[in-house]
């Protein structure tokens, strides 16, 4: 049985501050998104005005198998090492950031078939639920899991390409790309087959998996490895030759992760975790999209921490800001988007993509256009439509990461609620929390 979605059982957290109307807004904090395709545009960035001119981004992809690595004990189940790769073209000029992004549960396989076949079994579920048949819905509902079954398996099944979860990130990596980072989204699709039953350490697993890739990145910076030769360019397929040896900063590393992917992240930022990180590797910054709760809940507290979620998400069960507030070393930044949802982080979760299973997840309303907020009120928000929620996530990842991988400070008033965005100026509720001065 997999995992099964929680309502969420967070809130916005005490003191936070509703972004209202603003005159004016210091134009730096903007990160202009192309509304129809949710990609950054050339020009948009929250940094110093007199930043050089924005670099040109690659893309480069590896593969070492679908099965190429075992996470440690107690958990069972092998995973893919493979990532996609945006960096800027011109990455051999100097040392760059990395930030490793890893996506959340979803269906492993892209199979148009078994999702069909998925979809007539609810169907017929449905029927037998509404003619009370107890015996008929208990045989409906071995057909649902059966029919389910295909898009959960890794590795897929011949003919079935694997459902890229790990690009459904494109928009956001491309714009931090363009800041200046190394942005490497990883794939998680073997844990994603292989988790159920297996709650007590799956977050352990995916923190592993974060240390993998980490450790393969650390010695590709030094020239050598298991990615040397392996990286390929993503238009061409050939081989890349993009100089990453020698320019790679792994003392400065973040961290993104949506849903189970953001459980994992907080899992391998938790205070208990730090001796796990690779030699050399040092995060300086953990972000959670819309992040479910790890099972033993470790503290968050030595690395500044940014939890971003919408009010219409029934899935986001992490109350990381109110869980390590008062004990908090490093500062500690809440992001809700009234009227976002789950799906619409990942494109390849979304509607619009065409992808097998993607959806609007949210709860519908009455009104059209209207979700019920999660926050146990229940109250009717507008929706936001895909390419806003985006457009605000990059604003609000870009300028967070900008802060504490490369010291800027002029977005400080976006990322402690002071100003808002002035295409979104009473969407975003947003909550600060400064270190926490003991004694």
């Amino acid at each position: 049985m997999k995992h099964r979605r929680q309502r969420f059982s967070g809130r916005a957290g005490r003191g936070a501050l509703m972004a209202g109307a603003v005159a004016a807004v210091v134009a730096a904090v903007v990160v202009p998104v192309q509304a129809s395709a949710g990609k950054a545009a050339p020009d948009g960035r929250p940094g110093q005005v007199d930043r050089p001119e924005t670099p040109e981004v690659g893309e480069v992809r590896y593969d070492l198998g679908d099965q190429a690595f075992t996470p440690p004990a107690p958990y069972e189940g092998k995973v893919e090492l493979s990532a996609v790769v945006r960096y800027p073209r011109n990455v051999a000029s100097g040392r760059h950031p990395l930030i490793l992004l890893q996506h959340g549960l979803w269906h492993t396989c892209a199979d148009r078939a078994a999702q069909a076949e998925l979809e007539a079994a609810r169907k017929a579920l449905a029927e037998a639920e509404k003619a009370g048949d107890e015996d008929e819905v208990a045989r409906r509902q071995e057909l649902v899991e059966q029919a389910s079954a295909p898009l959960w398996s890794w590795p897929c099944r011949d003919g079935v390409s694997p459902l890229p979860s790990s690009s459904g990130y494109d928009f956001l990596a491309e714009a931090l790309a363009r800041e200046g980072f190394i942005v490497v989204s990883v794939g998680a699709n073997g844990i994603n087959a292989t988790s159920s039953g297996q709650a007590p350490s799956v977050y352990q697993a995916r923190a592993a998996l974060i240390n993998k890739h980490l450790d393969m990145w650390r010695q590709l910076a030094e020239g050598k490895g298991p990615l040397r030769g392996k990286l390929t360019d993503a238009q061409t397929g050939r081989e890349s030759h993009a100089r990453f040896a020698g320019h790679v900063d792994l003392g400065r590393v973040g961290t993104i992760g949506h849903s189970m992917g953001g459980g994992g992240v907080m899992q391998h930022a938790s205070d208990d975790r730090h001796d796990a990180w690779p030699e050399g590797v040092e995060v300086k910054a953990a972000l959670g999209l819309a992040p479910t709760a790890t099972w033993d809940v470790e503290p968050v507290t030595k690395v500044p921490l940014a939890v971003l979620w919408g009010t219409c998400d029934q899935v986001n069960t992490g109350e990381y800001v109110d869980w390590n507030r008062g004990k908090n070393q490093a500062p500690l930044h809440g992001f809700t988007l009234t009227g976002g949802n789950h799906n619409y982080f990942n494109t390849q979760w979304s509607p619009s993509s065409g992808q097998v299973g993607g959806k609007n997840d949210a709860v519908p309303g009455r009104r059209p256009g209207h979700c019920v907020s999660q926050d146990g009120l229940d109250q009717e928000h507008r929706g936001l439509d895909e390419a806003t929620q985006r457009r605000i996530t990059t604003a609000y990842t870009t300028a967070f990461f900008r802060r504490y991988l490369m010291g800027d400070t002029s977005a400080d008033g976006l990322l402690t609620g002071r100003k808002h965005l002035p295409y979104a100026p009473r969407v975003v509720n947003v909550e600060y929390v400064p270190p926490h001065r003991q004694g």
